[in-house]
């Protein structure tokens, strides 16, 4: 177990290691944030928090008992920096209540993995721009997650042990339409498998490439990997379809590893005829 805490430990350094910060926290696809200069939508009962949240891949909620506050402020400013994200704000009693806020706090939720994160106490009472950012960068995985310096670390916080990887280039023609399918199948494995994409185009990425023993002319591929022992297995593949995805994902939930199989052939003794 020690081992594969390092291995996980090293996998987490390369990815969150000098990539490029110009890289998109999100896929292009996943926008599906309100206007930011509507300002954060007013969630004046439960059924209007409660489907606004279902209806956004992220949502960041700013519950405030006091809205004069210096927080309440900082909270707006997120709103025009990160339009791609659903933004609400309330002070409603019974909204609190719903989701046992007791003091002002400011909470994301993620359709992804249905975890509600939270920040209050001294966290709210001393919040600045870049934390709150931060916080935001970190943590807001969508149904598919590109890898960057700040969503790298939120991937390994969270209760989803499982992830895939898309291992493909951005600029290449078939990318749109992959990435479409890939999609396609991430919603088949939600709250199962954390998916991914790692743009190859990207030096700095040639470390996870590395890391899966993956080389360039096998790609695109997909690489999962289990969080918890350290398992993992890949796929080189020409292009995405749902049911390459599905079979893979469902080959290692059942414990099969075409990595193995591979090694297998490789190690038996060829006959010539």
């Amino acid at each position: 177990m020690e081992g594969a805490c390092s291995r996980c430990l090293l996998l987490l350094f390369l990815l969150t290691r000098g990539l490029a910060p110009e890289v998109a926290g999100e896929v292009e696809e996943s926008s599906d944030g309100p206007d930011a200069s509507q300002g954060p939508v007013w969630l004046t009962d439960v059924p209007a928090a409660v489907e606004f949240i279902s209806a956004a891949e992220v949502a960041i909620i700013g519950f405030f008992q006091d809205l004069e506050i210096p927080v309440v402020s900082v909270f707006y400013s997120m709103v025009q920096k990160f339009q791609d994200v659903s933004f609400g704000i309330s002070n409603d009693s019974e909204v609190l209540a719903h989701y046992n806020i007791t003091k002002n706090s400011i909470s994301l939720f993620r359709l992804v993995d249905n975890e509600q994160l939270k920040l209050e106490g001294e966290d709210i009472e001393n919040m600045e721009a870049t934390k709150l950012s931060r916080f935001i960068e970190t943590n807001s995985l969508r149904l598919v997650t590109e890898y960057n310096p700040m969503t790298g670390f939120g991937l390994f916080n969270t209760l989803i042990e499982i992830h895939l990887l898309l291992v493909i280039n951005k600029a290449s023609p078939e990318y749109a339409e992959n990435m479409h399918r890939y999609r396609e199948a991430a919603r088949l494995f939600q709250r199962k498998i954390l998916f991914i994409l790692v743009d190859s185009g990207i030096k700095e990425n040639g470390k996870v490439i590395s890391f899966f023993k993956l080389k360039e002319s096998q790609l695109p591929a997909l690489a999962i990997y289990r969080t918890l022992d350290d398992q993992w297995d890949t796929l080189p593949i020409s292009e995405v379809t749902v049911e390459h995805v599905q079979n893979f994902c469902d080959g290692f939930l059942e414990g099969k590893l075409l990595r193995e199989n591979h090694k297998a052939e490789e190690m038996t003794p060829k006959v010539e005829l």
